[in-house]
C-alpha cells in the first residue's frame, strides 16, 4: 500500500512547488490567521480523485472536503493537503503532505511529504518508520539535553494562556524549543530525533494521523495531554515524545 500512496503524495508535492504568487491565490476561511489557498484545493482535488480508488470503500476525510460519514467505519483517507499553509503562503517552506490511510480507526499507513526538502516520511503500522526509505527512530535524549517543539493551538485562541504556561515548564526543563508552524513535520521530526518532545492543545485529526503512526513506528509515543489515545473525529490536545521523556507529562500543570 505505501508503494502507492507514495508516488502520489509525491506527485502532489510537485503542486506545492509549483506555487507562484500564492498571495492571489490565498482565501481566509474564518479569519486573517485562518486560510487557505487555490493550491490546498489542488492538492486535495489530486489526491481525492487518486488515493480512494486504492481501497474501493474508502472514504475520503480533507481538511478542506469531508464525506459526510465517519473516518471511523471502514478504510478512511485521513488528509491534510498542505499542513502549514501559513508558512506556505509567507514563503517559509516549512510545510507538508500529509496522508494517513485509517481502517476502523485506527491508522495503517502513513505518509508526510516535505517538498521542499523532498523528506518521504512513512510507516505502515507494526513495519516501522522511514525516511526515503531509511529506517528512523527517536532520540534517548533526556529534555535536559534536548530540544522541544511546540504550536500554539491557532485556532482555539483560549488556549494561549495554558499553552504558554506549558512552554515556561517544559523551557525550564529543556535547552531550547522552536514553534516550526506545521505539526505533521513537528510529529516526523520526534520521530527522526531531531526534536525529542512536542505538544500542542489543539490539533484536528488531518494535523497528526500520518505523524503519530510514524512517530509511534519509530519508537516514541503520542496522547493528548489528558493521557488519551488521539481522537479522529474532533480536534484534540497532543503530547508527543520519546521514551526518555514520557512521562515528564505526568509532572506537569496541564
Amino acid at each position: 500500500m505505501l508503494e502507492q500512496i507514495i508516488p502520489i503524495v509525491r506527485e502532489a508535492g510537485g503542486i506545492v512547488l509549483s506555487a507562484k504568487d500564492i498571495w492571489s491565490h490565498t482565501h481566509e476561511k474564518t479569519s486573517a490567521a485562518d486560510l487557505v489557498t487555490e493550491y490546498d484545493l489542488a492538492v486535495e482535488s489530486f489526491l481525492k480523485e487518486k488515493l480512494p480508488p486504492l481501497v474501493p470503500g474508502a472514504i475520503f476525510f480533507g481538511e478542506e472536503e469531508k464525506e459526510n460519514t465517519s473516518p471511523l467505519d471502514g478504510w478512511a483517507f485521513i488528509v491534510d493537503p498542505i499542513d502549514g499553509t501559513t508558512n506556505f503562503v509567507r514563503g517559509l517552506k516549512q510545510s507538508a503532505i500529509s496522508v494517513a490511510l485509517a481502517h476502523d480507526g485506527i491508522v495503517e499507513y502513513g505518509v508526510v511529504y516535505d517538498p521542499y526538502k523532498d523528506e518521504m516520511f512513512s510507516a505502515r503500522l507494526g513495519g516501522g518508520a522511514f525516511l526515503n526509505g531509511l529506517p528512523i527512530h527517536v532520540s534517548a535524549r533526556p529534555l535536559s539535553e534536548g530540544i522541544f517543539g511546540m504550536g500554539t493551538a491557532l485556532y482555539d485562541r483560549h488556549l494561549f494562556g495554558p499553552t504558554l504556561r506549558m512552554t515556561e515548564q517544559l523551557f525550564r526543563r529543556s535547552c531550547d524549543f522552536r514553534r516550526l508552524g506545521a505539526a505533521a513535520l513537528d510529529l516526523c521530526d520526534v520521530a527522526c530525533g531531531r526534536l525529542d518532545l512536542f505538544f500542542e492543545y489543539s490539533l484536528s485529526p488531518w494535523d497528526h494521523a500520518a505523524g503519530g503512526l510514524i512517530l509511534t513506528e519509530a519508537g516514541g509515543v503520542i496522547s493528548t495531554l489528558e493521557g488519551q489515545p488521539m481522537r479522529y473525529t474532533q480536534r484534540c490536545s497532543v503530547w508527543a515524545s520519546n521514551q526518555v521523556n514520557k512521562d515528564i507529562l505526568k509532572e506537569l500543570e496541564v
